[in-house]
């Protein structure tokens, strides 16, 4: 895999403030942080995420379930996994899932009821790297 770009937390936090419409709506920055660093994690010198769409999952996973943003979470958890997927080769005329799709499965992954390696296996089929 090349280099990975990760999201950064000013990017967290505009795609929140897009999302909410206000500046503030972070309730709790250190699990923000925590939520967009999962995607990196590493066990034993091995990466826990290996492919992009792992890591994405890991990205949306943690932010839907961290409940950092005082409103928004779900949201702002599937529009920073879009925005690390098009930084990451996703093409930007790819089409997401409509909303009636997308909109129960993030609300799958918030509630836990969708594991990461899951989660990866759906995003690869919505989203593949050009």
């Amino acid at each position: 895999m090349t280099e990975v770009r990760y999201i950064q937390i000013d990017e967290i936090l505009a795609i929140a403030r897009a999302v909410n419409g206000t500046e503030h709506s972070v309730r709790d920055m250190g699990l923000l942080v925590s939520a967009i660093e999962r995607p990196r994690t590493n066990v034993f010198g091995a990466e826990l995420y290996p492919t992009l769409h792992e890591k994405a999952a890991a990205l949306l996973h943690s932010v839907a379930r961290n409940h950092a943003l005082i409103d928004g979470n779900k949201r702002t958890a599937w529009l920073a996994m879009r925005v690390f997927l098009r930084l990451n080769g996703v093409s930007a005329s790819t089409v997401p899932p409509p909303v009636s799709i997308a909109g129960p499965f993030v609300e799958e992954v918030a509630q836990d009821n969708i594991d990461v390696p899951a989660i990866a296996k759906r995003l690869s089929a919505w989203f593949p790297v050009s």
